[in-house]
C-alpha cells in the first residue's frame, strides 16, 4: 500500500523546528518549488506498482527528495572502504553499530567540518554531518541494479501476489502475530491460517452461478 506524509516531521528528532533553522537562501528552499511541482503527479503514476491492502510504505515523494538532497550535495558511497565521501574529499565513518535494529550513522569529523567553507550549506545548525545507512542498504543496491530488466519484471509480480497474501491475512484476518511458541507451534498456526485464506477463496468461487444461469437470468 502507498504510503503518504501527512504530518510535519520537523521536530520528531529534535527540540527545535528545522523550518526555522534553514536560512531564507539556502540551496534546498530555492529548489523546493521546482521539486514539489515535478513530483505533483509522481504518486497517480506509481499508483499502479502498489497493492491496494497492507501496512503503508514510505511516501515515494520522501523518497524521492531524499535522494535529490544526496544529490545536490554529492555525498557518495565507497563500498571498498565503508565510508561516505564529501564533496571536500572529506569522510564519514562509522563504528559499525546498528542503532534500533537496522541502521548504521556514518559521522563526519567536527574538525573537518567546522573549517569547510560549506558548512553554512551542508549542516548549518550541527558541528559535524551525519547520515543514516540502513544494514539492508547492499541488497537494496543489488535489486536497483536488476531493475529494467525481464527478471526482475517477472520477481516483482510473483513477489507482489505472495506480499498480498500476507497482507489480506493481516487486515481481513487480523493474523497481525503468532500467539503459540517455538517453530512447531507457528507452523501449525499460519497453516491454520492459510486454511481458513484458501476456504474463503474457494466459497468467493462456489457461491457465483453458472455463465449460463447467469446469462438466462439477465436475458
Amino acid at each position: 500500500m502507498m504510503g503518504r506524509q501527512t504530518s510535519d516531521q520537523s521536530q520528531l528528532f529534535y527540540l527545535f523546528n528545522l523550518e526555522e533553522r534553514v536560512p531564507a537562501g539556502h540551496l534546498l528552499r530555492r529548489i523546493n518549488p521546482i521539486v514539489t511541482r515535478l513530483v505533483a503527479d509522481m504518486r497517480e503514476k506509481l499508483a499502479p506498482f502498489y497493492s491496494e491492502i497492507g501496512r503503508p510504505s514510505i511516501d515515494p515523494e520522501l523518497m524521492v527528495r531524499m535522494l535529490i538532497v544526496g544529490y545536490c550535495y554529492g555525498i557518495r558511497f565507497d563500498k571498498e572502504r565503508n565510508v561516505y565521501i564529501c564533496p571536500e574529499g572529506k569522510l564519514l565513518t562509522s563504528t559499525g553499530r546498528v542503532h534500533d535494529g537496522r541502521t548504521i550513522l556514518y559521522r563526519a569529523s567536527t574538525r573537518d567540518c567546522g573549517s569547510c567553507h560549506l558548512k553554512s550549506k551542508c549542516t548549518p545548525n550541527m558541528t559535524f554531518r551525519k547520515i543514516p545507512r540502513d544494514v539492508h542498504e547492499d541488497a537494496r543496491d543489488v535489486a536497483r541494479a536488476w531493475m529494467g530488466t525481464p527478471e526482475f519484471d517477472k520477481s516483482r509480480a510473483e513477489r507482489k501476489r505472495v506480499e498480498m497474501r500476507f497482507a489480506h491475512l493481516k487486515t481481513h484476518h487480523r493474523f497481525e502475530r503468532m500467539r503459540l511458541r517455538g517453530l512447531s507451534g507457528a507452523r501449525d498456526e499460519f497453516h491454520l491460517a492459510a486454511i481458513v485464506q484458501n476456504l474463503r477463496t474457494l466459497v468467493s468461487h462456489i457461491w457465483r452461478p453458472p455463465p449460463d444461469a447467469l446469462c438466462a437470468a439477465t436475458a
